[in-house]
Order: structure tokens, then C-alpha cells, then sequence
């Protein structure tokens, strides 16, 4: 099978929809040897920020000298994102060689998340990496990345996120995605909920695994042209995370503590690592800024918590104008997505991208227009980019966001690479 056969035929593992349970990828990864015995791996989960938090640990721990994978999901553009080792994409021929062991030895029934993730284990596990970092695709407990056996874990903030899967509460969400704490084995948990955060402690407290939490037994803070990050005695300052978003503080500080907790004989991690790690730290589509003219803003804010975050952090830029290009997906909790931006806008520009479950731009505009916005029919995100272009003046900027299938389909464009946008 060519590289575009087989991604064909893992996307066709779609229709076996999400199935909750460790049951089908521990059986394919004992069928390859279980290759995720053979790596030392951080567990994420969370809803927001597991994808900068887990580039901003990927990316110091290169620093420091350790080959280093990072799993992720979804990918933006290409397949192949999913895949980094020292923060480059895996070939394609590489994961075209994994994807052909890892069919022939899957369950008809396996998904496509847990063919993927086996990829993942298979594929860095070859490459003999020092660390994988594992980003949960949904949930925690019963996610497919769990079957590896943390370090340690990472929590990022918990907000309301397959609800259906994970439960109607923070509490039952939050439990769910401590499902990746080990016994013994230390927690770094981001700012939560106190239902979310109380959840959380318990699910430590009963595994014995020491917790590490933001504003309580770490910090961060603005200090001149950088941060100052501080736990206990010890201070590091010269932090400047190379993310954009104030947000970006609390992920960028996680992702300290946990590349400290990982600590020596194993890996042994110092000031400058630390330094360089978080400056050299990138993330495709999360506050990424495309200079222009126009200047384009990419942001995969995809839930209110996330939407609310982008606004926020939009303070801190300087511009006349914002025009927003945005598109969502119908099944989404897309109006009160939209609430926090709307009112930033001058001129909204409704798009509706690549996929089945995608908003009608018409309706889309209309709502925004319920809403007291300005808002124009921008038909296809190619298009809308250019309606975009053509509105903007010297000193505006254009702010692609509401899907990350949206903010995807745009960074294609803009770079010139093709959209594959069927993704689990």
C-alpha cells in the first residue's frame, strides 16, 4: 500500500466511532512486543493546554540532550504531526513502515485513535528515544495513551469536554482524567476548578502520588522582559516562553516542574536547559502569528474556557481592527464559544471548513449578526481569508479561530502544504 492507501485506510477505522477501554490497544501492542514497555514516557491529560504544555517539556528536554518524542492529537494540517522527535515531524516513510505492522496485527474492531497511538509507541520505541511525552486524546483513564507506565503525570485545566464519554460534571471529567496518576509517582496539576481540583487531590492522595500544584507549591510571575519561576527556595528567572498568550505562564511553569521532577540519575535537567527549552518552544496554531500583510492570528481555541483565554490574551497585541475569520462545527458548544470574541470584532467573516459537521457559514453569520456584529458570508476558509485581505487596513489584524479544523485548513494555505482533514 502507498503512504496515502494506508492513511486512508486508518481513517476508515473512524466509523468504530470512540470505544472507551484498554482492552483492544493492549492486545495490539502484545501482538508488536509491547514496545511501550521499552520507554520511559509523562502522561498528559487535561482540556486546555496539553498540546503547549507538552511542546514546552518536549522542547526543554531536548535542550537538555535527550532524544524526545511528543504524541499528539489532533494533528492541524498533516498526519504526520502526531509524530515529533525533537520537535520535527516523523517521515512519512517512517510512519507509512509503522502503520503497515501495526494494521496487520489490529483487531478488526480496533478505532482509529488506538491504531494511531500504537503507531506512536511502535514508532518512537524503533527510534530509540530517551523520553516520549503522551498526550491523552480524550479523557485519561480509559484513553489509549494510558497504557504506558508515567514517570509522571501532568494535569492541565479541566473544563467541560466530551461530556457524553467523561460525564455531565468537573468532578467526574476531572476523574477521568486522573486516571493517568501512577501510584507513587509525581502529579504537576495546572489551575483547576475547585470541583475539578478536589477530584483530583483525592485520585492522588489515593495512589500515594505526591501532587505538585500551580500557586501552591509552584509559581510564575511577569519580572522585566521575561518571568520569574519559583518553587520553595529555589528561583529561575530569564524565562520568555516562546508561545505567545498569557495563558502560556501556566503551561510554560508546568512544563518546568515536570522536566525538574524527572530529575537525576535519569535525566538530569539545569538552569540553561530550562532557559533555551522554553524560548525554543513552538506550537502550530495556538497563538501563531503570520506576519503578513495582512497579519494573521492562528488560535485552536475550541471550547469556551479556551475561548475566553484567546480574549484575554488579545489585550496584550497591538492592532486598529480585528476581523474574524471563524468557522465551527455544527455539534460544538459554538454560541458560547463566540460570546468572548464578538465583542472584540470589527467585522466577522463566517467560514465553514473541509468537514461534514461543519456550522453553514450562512448561519454562522447570522447568529453573529443576532448578536450585534458586522458579519459577511466568507464561503470556503480560502476564501474567507481573502475577504479577510481584502477589508483589513495598515494596522489591523485578522484572527482565524472557533474550530481547530478551521485554524487547520487556514495554516495549509498559508504554508503552502496540503489538508488532510480527517482526523480522531
Amino acid at each position: 500500500m502507498t503512504y496515502g492507501e494506508i492513511l486512508a485506510h486508518i481513517y476508515a477505522r473512524g466509523r468504530f466511532g470512540i470505544r472507551p477501554g484498554l482492552e483492544r490497544i493492549r492486545e495490539i501492542l502484545s501482538r508488536l512486543g509491547n514496545p511501550q514497555e521499552r520507554l520511559a514516557t509523562v502522561q498528559i491529560a487535561g482540556t486546555n493546554g496539553k498540546g503547549s504544555t507538552g511542546s514546552f517539556l518536549a522542547s526543554i528536554m531536548s535542550a537538555a540532550g535527550y532524544r524526545t518524542a511528543f504524541f499528539s492529537s489532533p494533528h492541524l494540517s498533516n498526519f504526520t504531526e502526531r509524530f515529533r522527535i525533537d520537535g520535527a515531524e516523523a517521515a512519512e516513510d517512517d510512519v507509512a513502515a509503522v502503520a503497515r505492522r501495526v494494521l496487520a496485527v489490529a483487531p478488526a474492531e480496533a478505532t482509529f485513535f488506538e491504531i494511531v497511538t500504537a503507531m506512536g509507541f511502535l514508532l518512537f520505541a524503533e527510534q530509540e528515544v530517551d523520553l516520549a511525552i503522551m498526550e491523552a486524546g480524550m479523557g485519561g483513564r480509559w484513553d489509549a495513551t494510558n497504557v504506558s507506565d508515567g514517570l509522571l503525570a501532568v494535569i492541565t485545566p479541566v473544563s467541560y469536554d466530551h461530556c457524553q464519554y467523561l460525564g455531565e460534571t468537573l468532578g467526574a471529567i476531572a476523574g477521568e482524567k486522573a486516571g493517568i496518576i501512577r501510584s507513587g509517582r509525581p502529579v504537576v496539576i495546572a489551575p483547576q476548578p475547585p470541583e475539578a481540583l478536589e477530584t483530583i487531590r483525592r485520585a492522588a492522595a489515593a495512589a500515594g502520588a505526591p501532587c505538585h500544584l500551580w500557586g501552591e507549591d509552584f509559581s510564575c510571575e511577569k519580572a522585566g522582559g521575561g518571568f520569574v519561576y519559583r518553587v520553595g527556595d529555589y528561583l529561575l528567572d530569564g524565562l520568555v516562553p516562546g508561545l505567545r498568550g498569557r495563558f502560556q505562564v501556566v503551561n510554560m511553569a508546568c512544563a518546568v516542574t515536570a522536566a525538574r521532577l524527572l530529575g537525576a540519575p535519569a535525566f538530569i535537567v539545569d538552569d540553561g536547559d530550562l532557559r533555551s527549552g522554553v524560548a525554543a518552544a513552538r506550537w502550530p496554531g495556538r497563538m501563531e502569528l503570520f506576519p503578513g500583510p495582512p497579519p494573521i492570528l492562528l488560535d485552536g481555541a475550541h471550547n469556551p474556557a479556551g475561548a475566553a483565554a484567546l480574549a484575554d490574551s488579545l489585550a496584550d497585541m497591538a492592532y486598529r481592527r480585528l476581523l474574524l475569520v471563524v468557522g465551527v462545527m455544527a455539534d460544538k458548544d459554538w454560541q458560547e464559544l463566540l460570546e468572548p470574541l464578538l465583542p472584540l470584532a470589527a467585522e466577522v467573516i463566517a467560514v465553514e471548513p473541509t468537514l461534514e459537521r461543519a456550522l453553514p457559514a450562512e448561519t454562522l453569520a447570522g447568529f453573529c449578526r443576532e448578536r450585534g456584529s458586522a458579519a459577511a458570508i466568507g464561503g470556503t476558509v480560502g476564501h474567507g481569508l481573502e475577504v479577510a485581505g481584502g477589508l483589513a487596513g495598515e494596522g489591523d489584524l485578522v484572527l482565524v479561530c472557533g474550530s481547530l479544523f478551521t485554524v487547520g485548513e487556514a495554516r495549509s494555505i498559508l504554508t503552502g502544504r496540503e489538508f488532510m482533514p480527517i482526523r480522531g
